[in-house]
This record gives structure tokens, C-alpha cells and sequence, in this order.
């Protein structure tokens, strides 16, 4: 059974040195004990991941991730080669409103590997960096009622949500309240409409390893345009 994931304690470096002690797997505690960058570190100087993860569904609880991309990259580039992607048998069957929707089918699932398969080589990408994401509650949910599914423990990590930094923007700020008062329709911000207001070109969605290149170039364009390379990470994590 999934136990209910809780807020990690102000203070990510902190948390995961806490964790790193506690945790009773020997892969999770080499995940929490490579830990992340300090709080005052500047985002220019931050290793960051883009992270995406595509599911059956979107409730961790009876939902499935059905593939995993990453794209390690920093502000000034994207080593494309660095980039992974791994397709998933989910423990429940492929819907067909999931297959229409990511178009991962049924014969590319059947001899894919469980997570639990793939792990040790996703947590490698991720420990030591901070995971990017457009919309944290997918990412970081899943993977964690994943890894609480298999390995019987929590892995709650920090994130940069691109998809809350442009909500601060559009559905939180004064201009945004001003909008919804006036009755105009809220701005969007998801990931394509997001990168469209930044100039950069649309890219088919909905496929793992394509999101996660789309969401890092994201990042740069909004610490390029909102704020500086010289921005601490913890005005921007979640």
C-alpha cells in the first residue's frame, strides 16, 4: 500500500541528509546521501535535470508511469547525448484513452522493463542535481508512490517547477488577480503555451524524453528573461 507522501521539513540539503541516515535501502540512501546544491547556490552554477514522466492516468495511486525522460543540462547548454529515455511496463493494463494520449501501445509495453528494473540507472541521473519539471505534483508524486509501491520508503526530492514560475506570474501576480477581476480568461501555462511566450518553437508533446528537452529550454528562457544566472536556487525550488 501507497502511504500518503508528506511536505519535506524546510530546508531540502538538510532533508536529504536527514533521509540519508534513515532510509533503510542501500540505492535510496546513495540518492539522499549525494544530496544537492546549498540553498545561496546560483542558479548558473546549479547541475540540473530535466525530468518528464509519462502515465496511464493522473492519480499516483491508480495510475502508472509508462515511460521516463531525463535531459542533465545546465543554463548555457543541453549535452543531448547525456539525455535518457526509458518506456515502462506499467503494473496496470494500457487504457485506451492513455495509448491515444501518450501513444506508448500495448506491444511497446509488453517486454518493457518495471521500474523497479530501471531505477538504480534513473536515480543515478538524478542524485547530486536538481530535477527540473513542469508540473511537480506529476513528476515528483508519481515517482514517489513508484518507488513507496517497490521499495517500501518515501523519496521526496527538490524540484524547480517551471510551470510554478510562470504561475507566480500569470494566475498569482497583481496583474494576474487584476485579469480574473476584469473576467478575462486566465493566461495558460502549460508547457507549450509557456515556451510560446518566450519564443521558443512548439514540439509534439506528450512524449517523455521530448518534454524534458522542452522544459530545460524553458528554464533558460525564464532565468534569462525573470531572473539572473546569479539567482539562489531556493528562490526557485519547491
Amino acid at each position: 500500500m501507497v502511504r500518503r507522501t508528506h511536505q519535506a521539513p524546510p530546508g531540502w540539503p538538510a532533508y536529504l541528509v536527514d533521509r540519508a541516515g534513515r532510509v533503510g535501502h542501500a540505492l535510496l540512501a546513495d540518492y539522499f546521501a549525494a544530496g544537492c546544491p546549498a540553498a545561496d547556490t546560483p542558479i548558473g552554477e546549479a547541475p540540473l535535470v530535466a525530468l518528464d514522466i509519462e502515465t496511464t492516468g493522473l492519480d499516483p495511486r491508480r495510475h502508472a508511469i509508462v515511460s521516463i525522460g531525463v535531459v542533465p543540462f545546465s543554463l548555457s547548454r543541453i549535452p543531448l547525448r547525456e539525455a535518457r529515455y526509458w518506456v515502462l511496463k506499467p503494473y496496470r493494463e494500457l487504457t485506451a484513452t492513455s495509448v491515444t494520449f501518450h501513444h506508448i501501445t500495448h506491444d511497446e509495453v509488453a517486454n518493457a522493463p518495471d521500474l523497479a528494473e530501471v531505477l538504480p540507472e534513473v536515480l543515478g541521473v538524478l542524485k547530486g542535481r536538481l530535477a527540473v519539471v513542469h508540473y511537480r505534483h506529476i513528476e515528483r508524486g508519481f515517482i514517489d508512490a513508484a518507488v513507496q509501491t517497490r521499495l517500501g520508503e518515501e523519496l521526496l526530492f527538490p524540484v524547480i517547477d517551471t510551470m510554478s514560475l510562470e504561475a507566480r506570474l500569470h494566475r498569482q501576480s497583481p496583474w494576474a488577480r487584476l485579469r480574473r477581476w476584469l473576467g478575462r480568461p486566465p493566461v495558460s501555462i502549460r508547457l507549450n503555451a509557456s515556451r510560446e511566450r518566450y519564443g521558443l518553437p512548439p514540439y509534439q508533446g506528450h512524449h517523455a524524453l521530448i518534454d524534458a528537452l522542452a522544459t530545460a529550454e524553458l528554464l533558460q528562457a525564464q532565468v534569462a528573461s525573470r531572473f539572473s544566472a546569479e539567482t539562489p536556487v531556493s528562490e526557485l525550488w519547491s
